[in-house]
């Protein structure tokens, strides 16, 4: 028989196993336990921002500006989105941007108040895009600079120079995008 203190420094009794390898057993067991949680967790997240260079340029901006302004006058029409056939907000936004910088933006409202970059009203320059209704977007169109922009209002009307501080306009909720 053996005595307690060869059970604990040589084997276990019936198993023939040692007590040295089994330790090196357990430890590599959580070693690797360890390194499989490590592998899962997530990296912190990093608190510097990417600032992502606006799509258009200034001067394409200022082009599609003047593209929007040579529109005025074409009949307003809904889903249009060509000069023959008239326009919609949206689709005068499409035609300009497409038409003055090869720049395809989305097709709705809804969509353009979620394209490009959210700027300040108090940064807003030319060939900005002006989104008015706020959580629940209603009409868009193009700032051409000093307080106004280009759209196509509805239905009987025509595509139209407006002030932002006008009467109807100064009182809608207003939100800037810059593509």
């Amino acid at each position: 028989m053996m005595c307690e203190a060869e059970l604990s420094s040589s084997s276990l009794p019936a198993t023939g196993i040692t007590i040295a390898p089994m330790l090196n057993l357990r430890t590599a067991i959580a070693l690797c336990i360890c390194l499989v949680l490590a592998a899962c967790a997530s990296a912190p997240k990093s608190t510097m921002r990417s600032v992502r260079p606006p799509i258009l340029s200034a001067d394409q901006s200022r082009d599609a500006a003047i593209h929007a302004m040579g529109l005025v006058g074409t009949p307003y029409r809904y889903g249009g989105n060509t000069v023959d056939g008239g326009f919609d907000c949206s689709g005068l936004i499409a035609y300009v941007y497409r038409e003055s910088a090869g720049l395809a933006t989305p097709r709705t409202v809804s969509q353009l108040a979620g394209f490009g970059d959210a700027i300040p009203r108090d940064d807003l320059r030319t060939g900005d895009l002006v989104v008015f209704g706020g959580g629940r977007p209603t009409h868009a169109g193009i700032y051409v600079g000093e307080n106004r922009f280009v759209h196509a209002p509805s239905t009987g009307g025509e595509v139209r120079l407006d002030r932002l501080d006008g009467a109807y306009w100064s009182r809608q909720k207003l939100d800037v995008r810059r593509p």
